[in-house]
């Protein structure tokens, strides 16, 4: 076994010896930059040190509380060899002041930086020192917040070991930290330096405000800013650090931000990715401390040409979260917007709904819309347009044979028993489901091309009328499946207002809740069976639950409906349109007032058709979950996965390669756990970073006083509270009166449009679901916000102006403007 290695004999492959920081460390040797002198007390030594003292992690660790095993480890006698090996190693260092810091398995990695989860000591003096230091750094493997960060991110503890890196110390004039990428924008192309004076420890561990630059790849300095310059940390003469207070100090010399560029950039071209970095500057030399991957790093920033934005304004309010690889393998290619990619290139168009999520280690990491692209195919578009608007009729579609079998195939394929079924036909069930909904990309790309030719009929007229702005009224209000559902919802809701009984069960949003109202439970599970399918948050990624999955959400809105009197039909508005339209001087005629009467009508129709076709889509979602989450529960059972849901990562062809999960050796076993949890890794790093910056696809305008600007998509001002409801979790939240402020929307959160008073959406855009449906209710709304879940608070009374896109500050009731 292997007690000490010196860090240059090291390199990126060690890590299971030296653990992350000392594997880097040994690399950056390799490399040829300045490293401190040193050397790693292996993860050998460690498990020797605790074999030697008869202790066992497992039998000492209780939860989440290391505090016993912590112990043990700090007070137990370092095996004589290893303490022989570890004094003179310390002894050929020169026996001087040392950096002692802990370099587990499991930090310093891509996924995971561990940044101050394990112990470090500066400035240690003398062999029992350094040897204690040592130990101390072994026991902080098991602080409770390295233990929380490890569970976290499904790190095994039975699997993770720790060294010790034990290096000269530098007794810098300023120090600090360096990324090579801009770790808030996701920028390639600066450098973000901060500095102190001092110990860099003093800057790491947030005790100062330091100096901040921003550097261009070629070192010229784009921002500087001063820091405070609260405390100064340096190397005490005989071991430890002190500690004085600041003073004001000059800035870095342009000369050094140009060699810390240098190093930065060598850094990150030697490793392959953006680098975090420590170092330190002394006697006229740059030091390379630490360095180590940029975790949580956004993609870089795009810039889109407005088509892109478009296509982004859809894609973001149907994109709530990222999708898993079960995602990008199953629903989103073969769902609704896979299907939408097939209609498109029936018309001559490609590329459109394609293409525009990334991979990175498995793991979606951005999204870059990309707008369909013509082929000499689309010159006849308009002709296949004008031909399929003549043959098929939208208000004629259920008849269509390829819905029935439809609907027959999805009938038969729901009533299976998948937890009945042997292992080769439930692991083809998913593609089997998928294969259905093909015939669904044929119907709409049929049926739709009528309300596109009706649009481009009605729109000139009303041009010519100086009617315009009445279109989005007049063309809604059409019957469908949502407003039926809605109607439901509205009559449950009716009930729960004269029960106050009633209406106290469903505000605990829990269906056992329901069992001393045997009639509206009743009522409560016809609508879910009926319903069931509708997606709860977006319908392109089939790792989202129903509401047959999540009947909380359902009892939600029904507590949102129920906290006010019913509310007005939403047809009002669109019947008040067209009477506001049919007196027009050049309509006075029966024939003039019979065409804009029928072109109303199938424009109606055509929307219907569009909004019933997606639910009626949603019918394979149930059937596709409950075979994925059956595989899940199998590969469970056979030890593969801890949780069934962790089949959302892997990818469908990966299951389908899989025999019985039964008959599964322990190697393959083990490749699929390593696969999920690098997977795992991946997806946490990535935790709050946003696939594309909503700036990008909806630019801030100069909106003067106002909070917050947005796209004007439903006319109005009002003012109100404000609400922010960022998922179906949250739908019982909204009260009568709210402004409803939200990430995006999708179909299920249109019953919240009944009591809410405008509604506000980061994402989106005038042909979005809530735009269309904030009309329908007579509503303002503002889309496109990008902002307005950050920047808007709960409670704040504001005024949303639905025709200028503008939210800004109202005073409370009592106030002087």
């Amino acid at each position: 076994m292997t007690f000490i290695a010196e860090l240059a004999s090291l390199g990126r492959d060690d890590l299971a010896l030296a653990g992350g920081k000392g594997a880097n460390l040994g690399e950056s040797l390799r490399g040829g930059f300045r490293v401190p002198d040193g050397f790693v007390v292996t993860t050998d030594a460690y498990a020797a040190a605790l074999r030697a003292a008869g202790l066992d992690p497992a039998g000492l660790l209780t939860g989440d509380d290391g505090a016993r095993l912590r112990a043990a480890i700090e007070a137990i006698d370092i095996p004589e060899r290893l303490e022989a090996e570890l004094i003179e190693a310390y002894v050929r260092l020169g026996g001087g002041p040392v950096a002692v810091r802990s370099s587990a398995t499991a930090e310093d990695l891509p996924g995971a930086a561990f940044a101050g989860q394990q112990d470090t000591y500066l400035g240690v003096l003398g062999e029992a020192h350094v040897a204690d230091a040592v130990r101390r750094c072994w026991a902080s493997l098991w602080t409770d917040r390295a233990i929380a960060y490890r569970r976290k991110r499904a790190v095994a503890e039975d699997g993770v070991r720790i060294a010790v890196v034990v290096q000269r110390m530098v007794d810098a004039q300023t120090a600090g930290v360096m990324f090579t990428a801009d770790p808030v924008s996701g920028a390639r192309d600066v450098l973000v330096v901060d500095a102190s004076s001092g110990l860099g420890e003093a800057v790491v561990s947030g005790l100062v405000t330091p100096d901040h630059y921003v550097l261009g790849a070629d070192g010229r300095v784009r921002e500087r800013t001063a820091g405070r310059h609260e405390v100064v940390l340096r190397s005490g003469t005989d071991g430890g650090v002190t500690r004085a207070p600041g003073a004001p100090h000059a800035f870095l010399p342009d000369v050094v931000l140009a060699e810390l560029a240098r190093l930065g950039t060598d850094v990150a071209q030697h490793f392959g990715r953006p680098q975090d970095i420590e170092w330190a500057y002394a006697d006229g030399q740059l030091w390379l401390l630490q360095a180590r991957p940029m975790t949580a790093l956004p993609p870089p920033p795009v810039r889109l040409n407005r088509a892109q934005r478009l296509i982004g304004s859809i894609l973001l309010e149907m994109l709530p979260y990222r999708p898993y690889p079960i995602d990008m393998t199953t629903w989103l290619p073969h769902g609704p917007a896979g299907l939408m990619a097939e209609m498109m290139n029936r018309f001559g168009f490609r590329g459109g709904f394609q293409g525009f999520l990334t991979e990175q280690d498995g793991v979606v990491d951005r999204m870059i819309p990309k707008p369909p692209q013509p082929t000499p195919r689309a010159v006849l578009a308009p002709f296949r347009l004008v031909r399929l608007a003549r043959r098929y009729d939208a208000g004629e579609w259920t008849n269509d044979p390829r819905y029935t079998r439809f609907v027959t195939d999805i009938a038969e394929l729901s009533g299976r028993d998948v937890t009945a079924l042997e292992w080769a036909r439930l692991v083809r069930m998913p593609r089997r489901t998928l294969e259905l909904g093909k015939p669904m990309a044929l119907l709409r790309g049929d049926y739709l091309p009528r309300l596109a030719v009706t649009l481009a009929r009605l729109w000139p007229i009303l041009a010519v009328l100086r009617r315009t702005s009445l279109l989005g009224d007049l063309i809604g209000g059409g019957r469908t499946r949502t407003e039926d559902a809605n109607r439901m919802l509205e009559a449950l809701a009716e009930q729960a207002r004269r029960e106050p009984a009633l209406a106290e069960a469903v505000d605990r949003l829990d269906p056992a809740a329901l069992d001393p109202f045997p009639e509206f439970r009743a009522r409560f599970e016809t609508f879910l069976a009926e319903y069931g399918s509708r997606e709860t948050e977006t319908v392109l990624l089939v790792t989202s639950p129903t509401w047959g999955e999540s009947p909380e959400v359902v009892l939600g809105l029904i507590s949102a409906l129920a906290s006010a009197p019913k509310a007005d039909a939403p047809t009002s508005r669109a019947d008040a349109a067209l009477h506001q339209l049919l007196p027009h001087p050049l309509l006075r005629g029966r024939r003039a007032r019979g065409r804009i009467e029928r072109l109303v009508t199938t424009a109606r129709t055509g929307l219907a058709f569009r909004e019933d076709s997606h639910f009626a889509m949603t019918a394979s979602l149930p059937v596709l979950r409950r075979a994925l989450l059956e595989i899940g529960q199998r590969l469970r059972e056979a030890g593969v996965l801890a949780d069934r849901e962790d089949v959302y990562h892997l990818r469908l062809e990966e299951i389908e390669a899989l025999g019985d999960p039964a008959a599964l050796t322990e190697p393959q076993k083990e490749r699929l756990r390593a696969t999920v949890r690098a997977r795992t890794a991946r997806r946490d790093e990535l935790d709050g970073v946003r696939l594309i910056d909503p700036a990008a696809v909806f630019p801030r305008k100069d909106g003067g006083d106002a909070l917050v600007t947005g796209t004007p998509a439903s006319s109005g001002t009002v003012t109100g509270p404000v609400r922010i409801v960022r998922g179906p979790a949250e739908f019982a939240r909204l009260r009568s009166g709210d402004v409803l402020v939200c990430p995006q929307t999708n179909p299920s959160w249109t019953p919240l449009f009944q009591r809410a008073a405008a509604v506000v959406v980061d994402s989106g855009a005038v042909a979005s679901h809530a735009a269309i449906v904030a009309r329908e209710y007579g509503i303002p709304a503002v889309m496109g916000t990008a902002n307005g879940c950050s920047v808007l608070t709960d409670g704040r009374r504001v005024t949303v102006d639905g025709g200028t896109g503008r939210v800004t500050a109202a005073p409370e009731p009592g106030q002087t403007p």
